[in-house]
């Protein structure tokens, strides 16, 4: 095997779960993913499958519940000392400055202070950063704090360098001119580092800066796919060649429509994966129906809504999703279209929305459980941590609130339930509560 090919992570069969008993959740589950050296990986996937769990473990950063992390063919113990992690929070010392924030990387390696300060200043001006070798990181733009971050990243020579969606907290401006910045720095051999394995969920960012795409999904997080982008570098997000990239990517993740009883998935307590509402705003997927609705055929390739919408992809993903659970649209091979019941939706009048999406919503068997709870409750009514307790068997516990959050809204714009904040109260709508 070439210096180029050489393995350097190996995980198999890696799954970790939280919680016990009934409150066990499974976050990510039978992974195995193989990194070599000369290699630009992308783990791309939704929130919550997994992704920035799994470069924790690699960092050694936590330990799986289950499988095995090998790097060059050892059992990791502990930290990984040949790997660093770029957070999408800067994550800087804000009393140290920039020069500082670089070499306590260094230092934390054992490096003696003579040699830390010149390490420093040759990796800040490799990044673009000379001459603010003495500013504090309040003095700096998101994207210089960032350049920081590689910085003090790469100060330690990493083997291994894992991005944790690092552009995501910028504008979108200074995204882009960090993501140039740093392909420049890898394809060039500027920087030591022999892999580089990238935490994402913009699609796009993926196929422009990876080599292979890990694509992943939810519930429980695992790996569904792996994509092999054949483009050389510098990409041309126009060409053909990026275009059909772009399409089998959101084709994988966007799957393909199943049966309804496929789709809908079970309530909590019964046998099966409770299906998650997708957090969208009902305005956003009456848009997305809208706008479907005035295209030929109602049906439109979903990466070009990206750019027709103006909308993240990652957004665009869970409004497909809730507009299939509902029966509103089906996917197909990277397409999406309307179903008649869809199109009646985009047609019709306010009322008529609602009447449609409340018949729609009453077959979601999450809803139906909480329909189910809410008439069998003494005075039909529930408090809102008794169902969120009941939801965190099924969700962790920031998922079950952002379950109770999105089946509030839908359930008042369907004018089936109401939510009563002053006492925290669910009442079914012919039952009205105090604030009524």
């Amino acid at each position: 095997m070439s210096p180029e090919n050489e393995k350097l992570l190996d995980l198999r069969q890696v799954s970790q779960t939280y919680g016990q008993g009934e409150r066990r959740f499974t976050a990510v589950e039978k992974v195995n993913l193989a990194l070599a050296a000369g290699e630009f990986v992308a783990l791309l996937g939704p929130s919550g499958c997994g992704k920035s769990t799994l470069l924790r473990i690699i960092a050694g950063l936590q330990f799986p519940t289950e499988g095995q992390v090998l790097y060059r063919g050892q059992p990791l113990q502990g930290v990984n000392p040949h790997a660093a992690i770029v957070f999408q929070t800067f994550a800087l010392f804000p009393w140290l400055t920039v020069l500082e924030n670089v070499e306590v990387a260094l230092k934390a390696r054992g490096i003696s202070a003579a040699l830390r300060g010149p390490r420093a200043v040759d990796l800040l001006d490799r990044v673009g950063l000379d001459g603010f070798e003495s500013a504090y990181p309040r003095e700096l733009s998101g994207g210089m704090r960032q350049k920081v971050g590689f910085a003090r990243a790469m100060a330690v020579e990493p083997e291994l360098l894992c991005l944790d969606e690092p552009f995501s907290a910028l504008d979108v401006l200074s995204a882009e001119a960090l993501r140039g910045e740093l392909l420049e720095l890898w394809t060039s051999g500027s920087i030591p580092t022999q892999a580089i394995l990238m935490v994402t969920h913009n699609i796009e960012e993926a196929v422009f800066m990876a080599d292979r795409i890990v694509v992943m999904d939810k519930g429980p997080g695992r790996v569904v796919s792996q994509v092999k982008v054949e483009i050389p570098h510098p990409r041309n997000r126009k060409s053909a060649a990026f275009l059909a990239t772009i399409d089998r990517v959101y084709a994988t993740l966007a799957g393909q429509t199943e049966a309804e009883s496929v789709e809908l998935g079970t309530a909590p307590g019964e046998p099966g994966r409770t299906r998650a509402l997708p957090a969208v705003d009902i305005n956003d997927l009456a848009g997305l129906l809208e706008r479907l609705d005035e295209l030929p055929n109602d049906r439109a390739d979903i990466y070009r809504l990206t750019q027709d919408l103006q909308v993240d992809s990652s957004h665009l993903l869970s409004l497909i999703e809730a507009a299939e659970l509902l029966g509103f649209a089906t996917v197909a091979q990277g397409d999406i279209s309307l179903t008649s019941l869809g199109e009646t939706f985009a047609e019709a009048s306010i009322l008529g929305r609602k009447a449609i999406f409340a018949a729609r919503l009453r077959r979601v068997p999450l809803f139906k459980w909480l329909l189910s709870l809410l008439k069998a409750a003494h005075q039909q009514q529930l408090d809102y941590g008794v169902v969120q307790m009941a939801l965190e068997l099924e969700f962790p516990r920031d998922e079950a609130e952002r379950q109770l959050e999105t089946a509030t809204q839908w359930g008042r714009y369907a004018e089936v339930l109401t939510y009563d904040d002053s006492d925290e109260m669910f009442y079914l709508e012919s039952v009205a509560g105090p604030g009524a």
